[in-house]
């Protein structure tokens, strides 16, 4: 078969970014919480474990993670797409996502931003290097502590653009905000 161009624009679109995950922080002025979908991370090394997130300089995320320096990575299930999209499509600072979304946050053990009890896994990460955040909107975090549900193979969530997530190989199709 015989390949076609593709947009620039869409490029990001064929590479996998790995599971889809719901990056919560605390307001730095009161405690509230928020939660933001993530799809753009990679591991960046294994001990200590780092992980590389990019977080729009546009979301409320940046400033309380720079604020801050923590959050909690969680990692939802193929189960948990409907609250995963209604957090990618909702702004923080107009409503509670975790009341819209009917997630639970709980208090973390090492960070001030919360679990998300419905998520298959939790880490916990203080900012480790600041130095891509200028130029790059990308955070270096430290995972300090992590939890996870003993199942052996969850099925989590692999975005691939405009409302399309991949699950064990199979596509769900929701709806994006992003047009």
């Amino acid at each position: 078969m015989k390949k076609q161009s593709v947009p620039l624009a869409e490029a990001y679109r064929l590479l996998e970014p790995g599971p889809v995950l719901l990056l919560t922080t605390a307001d730095p002025r009161g405690g509230r919480p928020n939660v933001m979908t993530l799809s753009w991370h990679m591991m960046m090394e294994f001990e200590p474990p780092l992980v590389g997130v990019l977080v729009s300089g546009r979301d409320d995320s940046f400033a309380w993670l720079e604020a801050n320096g923590e959050c909690v990575l969680n990692i939802p299930t193929a189960d948990l797409a409907p609250q995963v999209v209604a957090c990618g499509n909702s702004h923080g600072r107009r409503r509670d996502k975790f009341r819209l979304t009917g997630l639970t946050p709980s208090p973390a053990s090492r960070v001030g931003a919360p679990f998300i009890d419905e998520c298959y896994a939790s880490l916990e990460c203080v900012v480790h290097d600041r130095g891509w955040v200028a130029r790059y909107n990308l955070f270096v975090l430290e995972v300090v502590a992590a939890w996870a549900e003993p199942r052996k193979r969850p099925r989590t969530l692999h975005h691939r653009g405009w409302g399309e997530f991949a699950v064990a190989g199979s596509v769900l199709r929701l709806p994006s905000a992003m047009k």
